[in-house]
């Protein structure tokens, strides 16, 4: 198993309405990801950070290989997704990739 997980911070000049929508809208687009890509796992996007948090929005995934990870990460319904709802909204991306 291959864990996939990323961390985004949001841009500064969204508002806090704005930010709300957008983490929903990531939420919901990227979860509905799970039975369309192959080797795709598990996917959980958490947008209920506390306040000490500094990041906006956190995905956790998971998938049957490394192999299948790549293939997510050029899959049309994938790249239609981050394209719509996480790319144009984020400032920062931080990402770590492991094998359990």
């Amino acid at each position: 198993m291959v864990k996939h997980i990323i961390l985004w911070k949001l841009k500064d000049e969204l508002s806090e309405i704005k930010k709300k929508s957008v983490k929903e809208n990531a939420k919901k687009g990227l979860e509905s990801l799970l039975g369309k890509i192959d080797g795709l796992e598990s996917i959980k996007v958490n947008i209920s950070g506390l306040e000490t948090s500094n990041c906006d929005m956190m995905l956790d995934s998971t998938f049957v290989s490394f192999e299948a990870l790549k293939a997510y990460s050029v899959n049309p319904n994938h790249v239609k997704v981050a394209d719509t709802y996480v790319r144009p909204f984020t400032k920062d991306r931080t990402c770590l990739d492991f094998e359990e």
